[in-house]
């Protein structure tokens, strides 16, 4: 059952520049995303810094509007919902557990506060909500008594998580929500979230660079490339065999325990091109050792392969 669909979504910002800021100009953050995320399953996205994840995310969770396309939830466009009752269905996990908890309040506080503000029971269930909260995820319920600095990384990644099953939410975006924490740490954080995903029938989107953190958890996987999906398809397939020269660029740099079994890396050159001045035709063209003259001139779209992943290359064209 499909959870959540979009349909060409696209987030632009307008800059100016130039004296008195005459000139404009448009950064293309997302431009023409497609995708299906079923219902208790996780779509990892992937990519480089800057290719549009949390701008995406931002987008799925109303933070910013999209320019435009739909964003459809449970079989309704978010733009229909009750803004509040969006927010009881969709939570997010934020990359820096510490920045994302007001350091003057009291973690009971932080976790009670969804609860308070849709006013969920009375103040007894709330503060045994709260408690029981706290145990789901690892802690005791003495901690609801602390502040966020008294916490180490991974517990207070255990608090967001907490803060964000208040509601009992049915899709959570995780915004690259290991990376900052140490890799004994990263592997309890993840054990834990695919335990309450098994427990509550939760759906994840996990937004995350590291694509070995996103092969352990993720039943799907989505390629991101300034702004647009290169590639689609589960874990194991696009893991086992990539078709877009992005996608084996990215595999290519994951360190296995192996050394026999290790890849060679397969470099990008260049840097990352401004969305504000995106390339003709296909947007990794300018570094894919791949490419040729159609590359260039023109942008292929998602075609399914035999296999079921999709993928946005002129290489498969003859193939799909």
């Amino acid at each position: 059952m499909t959870l959540l669909e979009l349909l060409n979504v696209k987030k632009h910002f307008k800059v100016t520049s130039g004296m008195l800021g005459l000139k404009s100009d448009l950064v293309r953050a997302v431009d023409g995303v497609s995708l299906t995320v079923e219902r208790g399953k996780t779509l990892g996205l992937v990519g480089e810094s800057g290719c549009g994840k949390s701008t995406l995310a931002k987008c799925i969770m109303g933070l910013d509007k999209a320019t435009s396309g739909e964003i459809i939830f449970k079989g309704k466009s978010v733009n229909i919902w009750e803004e509040k009752e969006l927010r009881r269905r969709m939570q997010m996990v934020f990359q820096d557990p510490y920045s994302s908890l007001n350091p003057r309040q009291k973690i009971a506080s932080i976790i009670r506060e969804g609860l308070d503000i849709h006013k969920i029971g009375n103040p007894d269930d709330r503060k045994k909500k709260v408690d029981d909260l706290l145990a789901l995820v690892g802690l005791r319920p003495e901690h609801g008594a602390r502040y966020p600095h008294e916490f180490s990384g991974g517990q207070r990644q255990r608090v967001a998580v907490a803060r964000t099953l208040a509601l009992d939410p049915q899709l959570i975006v995780c915004d690259e929500p290991v990376s900052a924490l140490d890799v004994s740490v990263q592997a309890q954080v993840l054990r834990m979230l695919k335990d309450l995903q098994h427990q509550f029938d939760l759906t994840y989107i996990f937004i995350s660079h590291d694509l070995s953190v996103v092969s352990h958890i993720s039943d799907r996987v989505a390629v991101m490339y300034l702004g647009r999906i290169m590639e689609i398809g589960s874990s194991e397939t696009l893991f086992a065999d990539p078709k877009h020269p992005y996608t084996e660029a990215l595999l290519s740099a994951v360190l296995t325990p192996d050394p026999t079994r290790q890849a060679k890396q397969i470099p990008l050159t260049g840097d990352l091109p401004s969305p504000m001045n995106p390339p003709t035709g296909c947007p990794f063209h300018p570094r894919c050792a791949k490419a040729f003259d159609k590359c260039s001139n023109v942008r292929p779209e998602l075609e399914q392969m035999a296999s079921g992943t999709k993928v946005a290359c002129w290489l498969y064209e003859s193939l799909s």
